[in-house]
């Protein structure tokens, strides 16, 4: 274990699942770098052994100590040397920004592992019950223990202290980070609206994504879909490609962290979800001046977008109105001017600076 760092520095510790495969891992990758570039003292435990995502700070690895049959005893093993490494780091705060939906684990985290801690639950959804258990009185309990419950938009802080009765839910943005990779040459000669992040159906709703698509003139203009991702619906997606015969003009690529050619070259971003948490996506296409399609759907957009001044915020569950918004954004030569345009600095606020004062205000003013 490294020497105790002087008294002076806060000290904190990140807790993840991984540091790779979504926006939220992402999200907590950014949140070291934030934290270490503002001068706090930082490390990271993950989960799983994934890693796609650059972070800063000591790395706790406790993914690349499992070996197989993960049993229980093998499991429990692990925890003890975290706990072990919590005992022995003294930090000032763990934020936790795993997902945390199961009872009988949150009770270990909460009187095990977390026990004498002092914790800031992070929650990167709308659907709060990804973040908290079910069981009301719990869910009441890890909150009171909680030093301060952050949420990535306004919509989900406010929804955090409607149900659990509190006030300890505060918003904090997910940043706008900026590019670094030198090449943004485009492989694709065609021009083509975009989906980047995961292939879920049931959050990201791509039933609507590709009616939508069908229906508009987008694909008789030859201007393509191309969606960029994994996850657990990829046959599903592939599916409905084939069965509404857009083979010529939607595709599929997988996952990758080098996201930059895609959306810099991209016509417009779009955004069919049923809910999200605060869509780093949006914000990554406005920052390169690429024009953004949402649905209003509960938190995050509405939060990002302004109307026709840097993309178009619909109505959800609508085909026809996502189908007249797409045709919108790619014929309108005027609107997509206007909205290109304005795109970069309609989130100026949301710099990495500006975002790692607000969690640095946060930590400070929660000092003993």
């Amino acid at each position: 274990m490294t020497s105790k760092q002087p008294s002076t520095q806060i000290k904190v510790c990140l807790v993840a699942i991984s540091l790779g495969g979504g926006g939220a891992e992402r999200a907590t990758g950014l949140l070291s770098r934030m934290l270490h570039k503002k001068g706090f003292n930082v490390s990271i435990v993950i989960l799983n052994d994934v890693m796609d995502y650059p972070y800063k700070g000591k790395l706790f690895n406790l993914g690349a100590l499992k070996t197989e049959p993960d049993t229980l005893s093998k499991r429990l093993a692990r925890f003890k040397k975290l706990k072990t490494f919590f005992k022995e780091e003294e930090f000032d705060y763990i934020i936790d920004t795993r997902s945390r939906g199961s009872a009988a684990k949150e009770l270990f985290y909460l009187h095990y592992l977390y026990k004498k801690q002092r914790i800031i639950y992070v929650v990167h959804s709308f659907n709060i019950s990804q973040y908290f258990p079910k069981q009301q009185w719990l869910a009441e309990k890890m909150i009171d223990k909680a030093e301060t419950v952050v949420g990535v938009s306004k919509a989900i802080s406010e929804k955090i202290n409607t149900t659990y009765n509190t006030q300890k839910g505060v918003p904090i943005y997910n940043p706008s980070e900026p590019f670094t990779e030198a090449e943004v040459n485009s492989a694709f000669s065609e021009k083509y609206i975009l989906y980047l992040g995961r292939i879920e159906e049931k959050v990201k709703n791509f039933t609507l994504l590709l009616e939508g698509y069908k229906t508009s003139k987008l694909s008789g203009s030859n201007i393509h879909l191309k969606i960029v991702g994994d996850g657990p619906d990829v046959d599903f997606v592939q599916q409905k490609i084939d069965e509404m015969s857009l083979n010529e003009t939607v595709t599929l690529y997988p996952f990758t962290s080098t996201i930059l050619p895609y959306v810099k070259n991209a016509l417009y971003l779009t955004l069919t979800s049923r809910y999200e948490g605060f869509p780093m996506v949006l914000i990554e296409a406005l920052s390169v001046g690429t024009p953004v399609l949402s649905v209003h759907c509960e938190s995050g957009p509405d939060e990002i977008i302004s109307n026709e001044k840097n993309g178009l915020l619909i109505e959800n569950h609508s085909v026809e109105a996502l189908a007249e918004a797409m045709n919108r954004l790619a014929f309108d030569e005027e609107l997509y001017k206007t909205c290109k345009e304005n795109a970069p600095k309609s989130i100026s606020h949301l710099t990495m600076d500006a975002i790692a004062e607000k969690w640095a205000t946060v930590l400070k003013n929660k000092q003993p």
